[in-house]
């Protein structure tokens, strides 16, 4: 079975979760936003790394687009990123033989989440979006970065299956 990463529901505002995650190491390539970094990532995990070490494959995959928002909170241009495993430091982790390879860690952050099934399509995902942000507009709470969507299930999951979110960096 595959990692989940572990956070706390620190409250809910009608569908939008805001959560505290804890620290991340991130595997990121940037990519066109085609996900095209995806095989990188996971040649990196299963062993394509200087040690040939093999990490497991976690969940969520984050991938974010370059829109036009504040400072990002994943990367400064479209990307793909998997989380590593919980537990792992920075300092165990075998080093990319790929450059496009970014191995980074996210300090402890409070996110705000929508979630959603089916295969994430782009008006999927801006419908989710603008639920999100008009969400948190009407509380008052503000955001920082931009919006990221968060997948967590393999490609031949069935749509109604999946779950997909969207998420933004909140201050509260």
């Amino acid at each position: 079975m595959t990692e989940t990463v572990a956070y706390d529901v620190a409250r809910t505002i009608g569908e939008i979760e805001v959560r505290r995650y804890p620290d991340l190491i991130l595997a990121t390539v940037v990519d066109a936003g085609d996900e095209s970094g995806f095989p990188l990532l996971f040649q990196y995990i299963t062993g394509n790394n200087r040690s040939r070490q093999t990490l497991p494959m976690t969940s969520p995959v984050i991938t974010s687009q370059k829109i036009p928002m504040t400072s990002p909170v994943i990367s400064d241009e479209g990307s793909i990123s998997f989380v590593l495993p919980a537990g792992m430091r920075r300092d165990d982790l075998p080093d990319p033989l790929d450059d496009r390879i970014r191995i980074t860690t996210i300090p402890p952050r409070n996110v705000a989440v929508v979630r959603f099934s089916g295969y994430a399509r782009k008006e999927e995902v801006d419908s989710a979006t603008r639920r999100l942000l008009d969400g948190l507009d009407n509380a008052g709470i503000p955001t920082h970065g931009e919006v990221f969507l968060m997948r967590y299930n393999p490609p031949w999951t069935p749509g109604f299956l999946r779950r997909n979110e969207v998420a933004i960096e909140v201050r509260v």
